[in-house]
């Protein structure tokens, strides 16, 4: 079941498995394929990376409770800073995975940067937590927040049952992970669509506010800066708060060697779509305070359907259709994104072997796709999702500080690697220190969640030496591993 890094080109049935040790044929290397060998293609062109960028980034949170930020901030015109101010530090982020994207040609993201900078040890540690309760926890939690959205215009009268909510999570789920599985290029589209769509609604909500704005409905600005002094604590808990909501600016180095010209459209990608995300989450924000107050607002439970329903009356029941298909972006774009981070895992022999074949016809990452649907089903209907999620926030951030503090040391453990597209130290060093400080946060605003999310993610360590290092298994362990 779990291996050391795989002989080349293993073919077994449909599937043709990719060389080991980060050497599956890219596009870039000048190295001819071989007759019969099955790569995943280059179907990520530009406008399909950024679609990746801007559909995963945004999912629920921007119109259903931007009160977070709020909440810790204490006045409207902090909260449109601090708003602002995490776009730019999140573009800063986005930045820095550019460079390691065009120096770094392959594909999986966090884990193959830690594994460039620091060795196996803490890349196979990140996968670990990646794949037994992160994503699918993360994909169970944005997931249900479609299935609600989805159901909200056939139950507007009453509550929705959790039963209900919950058969309609597993068919999107399922939907999204068919779909992943059977074509890359459909699966590119649809998130295209989808991102247009979310584009869509962030507009149906900012025109009618900046309409708003020349009717001259100002007075929620009007000292905008006064209200309840934002505690020591509160600012930070606000900054993690909006970190949170830009999360998913990586999505497009996880599939690096599917990209059409990474060079060149990794960077174009990202900074095209952290500036259209910020302007869109500032306007929107600005928006809502056009017609809701600020007390209002921490009161609402979906702010953006609050705002509909007093500007544009029966028109609102379209907000939670779009809401949902929002979350469905956000659902196809982390699946497509983080199966490859297993792919390429499995590739350099950390995870099962049949998590690195591709399908022989539909070139798709097949297996790599599908281990998540169990797991996330299995979060869907026993666990304890947002408590899990909350044990392990602190871990992304900790593991992407980690990535950008390598993007410095690899400028002086490696000073000539080619570096196509290179930031100025500043930024990294500005990330790391911010990510860090929220990882330390998190240990002193909540030790116990915290500390449990730590001891799971440490519990990567013993699995690395179990079924990674040790080589003399005896024979009955082999057997129960599938060897």
């Amino acid at each position: 079941m779990f291996r050391k890094a795989a002989l080349p080109t293993v073919s077994n049935g449909s599937y043709l498995q990719g060389q080991a040790n980060g050497k599956l044929s890219s596009m870039d290397s000048g190295q001819p394929a071989r007759e019969g060998k099955v790569v995943l293609k280059k179907k990520v062109t530009l406008l399909r990376g950024i679609s990746i960028i801007i559909g995963t980034i945004i999912g629920a949170g921007i119109f259903i409770s931007p009160k977070g930020i709020l909440k810790n901030t204490g006045s409207v015109g902090m909260s449109l800073t601090v708003w602002t101010v995490c776009g730019i530090l999140s573009l800063f982020g986005a930045l820095c995975y550019a460079e390691l994207g065009t120096c770094i040609k392959k594909s999986g993201g966090h884990y193959t940067y830690i594994l460039e900078a620091f060795g196996p040890l803490p890349a196979f540690v990140r996968v670990w937590v990646e794949l037994l309760v992160i994503r699918p926890a993360a994909t169970a939690v944005i997931s249900l927040a479609f299935g609600r959205y989805i159901l909200e215009p056939f139950f507007m009268q009453c509550e929705i049952p959790d039963l209900a909510i919950k058969l309609i999570t597993a068919v999107g789920i399922t939907l999204v992970m068919v779909l992943n599985s059977t074509s890359v290029s459909w699966s590119a589209r649809i998130q295209m669509f989808l991102t247009f769509c979310k584009l869509v609604a962030i507009l149906i909500i900012v025109i009618p506010g900046v309409i708003q704005l020349f009717k001259g409905e100002t007075q929620h600005f009007k000292n905008a800066f006064a209200g309840n002094d934002a505690s020591v604590m509160g600012l930070p808990l606000a900054f993690y708060s909006g970190m949170y909501a830009y999360s998913g600016w990586f999505y497009l180095n996880f599939v690096t060697e599917e990209v059409e010209n990474p060079e060149k459209n990794i960077p174009l990608a990202i900074c095209i779509s952290m500036i259209i995300v910020t302007v869109g989450y500032v306007l929107t924000n600005v928006a809502y305070f056009t017609t809701i107050s600020a007390g209002e607002l921490l009161l609402s439970k979906a702010v953006a359907v609050t705002f509909a329903e007093r500007l544009m009356g029966s028109f609102s029941l379209a907000v939670p259709v779009f809401v949902a298909l929002s979350c469905f972006g956000s659902m196809n774009g982390g699946i497509f994104a983080v199966s490859r981070m297993f792919f390429v895992a499995s590739r350099e022999g950390h995870l099962p072997e049949i998590l690195s074949m591709i399908h022989v016809r539909k070139h798709t990452p097949l297996p790599a796709v599908i281990v998540l649907h169990p797991l996330t089903m299995i979060m869907l209907f026993n666990g304890d999702l947002y408590s899990l999620l909350n044990f392990l926030s602190f871990a992304r951030w900790l593991f992407i500080g980690l990535v950008v503090a390598g993007l410095i040391y690899l400028r002086y453990k490696r000073p000539d690697m080619h570096r196509p597209f290179k930031v100025p130290l500043f930024i990294p060093a500005l990330f790391s220190f911010t990510c860090l400080f929220m990882v330390a946060l998190s240990l002193y605003s909540d030790p116990v969640n915290t500390g449990i999310g730590f001891a799971i993610t440490l519990t990567g360590i013993p699995a690395y030496y179990l079924f990674i290092v040790w080589d003399n298994k005896p024979k009955w362990f082999r057997k129960l591993l599938g060897k």
